[in-house]
């Protein structure tokens, strides 16, 4: 993969894919710039190395068409303020202004953007003389501004994307041992693809959350009014068998998915009618935070139960504190791990936060990221 020491950027306009796709409250706010921070060295790079000036390219959630809701306005003065210069915001492609750093308007308003449009993506060349994609969170996506104009401009990978894709990468090909995958989340289907890499390359695989549900269903276990994917549970079936793979032995449940609901603790994993298992159990949570303790390498993505309701956040909490407290090399997969990290202050505790959970996925899945694939 081409990097920055691969481009001269000396005199020359750069287009930047960054990843400013970022939260966002009532009032148009951002309340987390974590994306925003993340790209900043790149930038300061690509400026001291003497670019003659910096247009960048971001997308913010899912516009359909031109929506005021979704303009990057917040993410261009936030950029202001940590660059310490003005960053200008173009409307359009054909209303670009002069500035050292311009920030287009949201791509998601251009027709073809996500169709990976060959004459949008001649729009954005015809701004600049280099392409870098800084975009990790996105390089998943066979974008016009992702991958589409990487093949018409002398094109490389900022900072943030080379390190994504080097520690990510390192966790399949070169890890510490032991190696350790935490995966929780709601559902087996959306991971099963990790699941099974993971099996083949991992010491120990400790599921969580609601995706342990079809591995108990499989089972013959009962489940109640747990969140419980009936496509996961064949999938569960399948890869349940390997002696790598660990599920909870007990379990915290709720009458409701509420922080103020009943709250009973289960010796064992049946869950009774008309409750729901919303967290791991303490013994559990005990067990796996051991793991990870004696691990040399863990890779975490999905929470281990409702951490958002106070009642539910034990087990989650008890992962996130082995993994700041640990002497192993800690990669979050991004996603609800990352704001349960924030959550409990432990977001500087950890070796590294992806930016992008899907990408970081797709990636551990051995799946060829077409933003990556274009820079190589």
């Amino acid at each position: 993969m081409r990097t920055l020491d691969d481009l001269d950027v000396e005199g020359k306009r750069v287009l930047v894919r960054v990843d400013f796709n970022v939260p966002l409250d009532e009032d148009y706010r951002i309340t987390d710039d974590a994306r925003i921070q993340a790209a900043l060295p790149t930038l300061r790079e690509l400026r001291e190395k003497g670019a003659a000036r910096l247009l960048l390219l971001a997308h913010l959630g899912r516009p359909k068409g031109r929506d005021e809701k979704f303009s990057l306005r917040p993410a261009a003065d936030r950029l202001a303020e940590l660059l310490g210069t003005e960053v200008q915001l173009a409307p359009n492609l054909d209303d670009v202004p002069d500035g050292d750093v311009v920030m287009i308007e949201n791509v998601r308003f251009f027709d073809g953007e996500t169709k990976n449009d060959a004459q949008l993506a001649e729009r954005y060349a015809a701004l600049a003389d280099v392409y870098v994609n800084d975009a990790f969170g996105a390089a998943h996506r066979a974008h016009a501004s992702t991958e589409g104009v990487a093949h018409l401009l002398p094109s490389a990978a900022g900072r943030l994307l080379e390190r994504e894709v080097s520690t990510l990468s390192a966790i399949l090909e070169d890890p510490r041992r032991p190696l350790v995958a935490v995966v929780g989340g709601a559902k087996v289907t959306d991971k099963i693809g990790v699941l099974e890499a993971f099996l083949q390359r991992a010491d120990s695989v400790l599921i969580g959350g609601a995706m342990c549900f079809p591995f108990f269903k499989a089972e013959g276990h009962d489940v109640g009014d747990s969140l419980c994917e009936e496509e996961g549970v064949e999938p569960a079936r399948k890869v349940g068998g390997d002696e790598k793979l660990e599920l909870p032995t007990d379990l915290v449940a709720g009458r409701a998915f509420a922080a103020d609901t009943d709250v009973r603790e289960l010796d064992g994993v049946d869950v009774p009618d008309g409750w729901m298992g919303l967290d791991i159990g303490a013994g559990t949570a005990e067990r796996y935070a051991a793991a990870i303790a004696q691990a040399g390498t863990v890779f975490w993505n999905g929470p281990m139960g409702a951490f958002e309701l106070a009642p539910f956040a034990a087990g989650t909490k008890a992962v996130a504190e082995a993994m700041a407290a640990t002497d192993a090399t800690t990669v979050i997969g991004g996603g609800d791990s990352a704001a349960a990290l924030k959550q409990f202050g432990l977001a500087d505790r950890v070796a590294h936060l992806s930016t992008g959970g899907g990408a970081s996925l797709e990636l551990i899945e051995g799946k060829e990221l077409p933003g990556v694939k274009a820079l190589t």
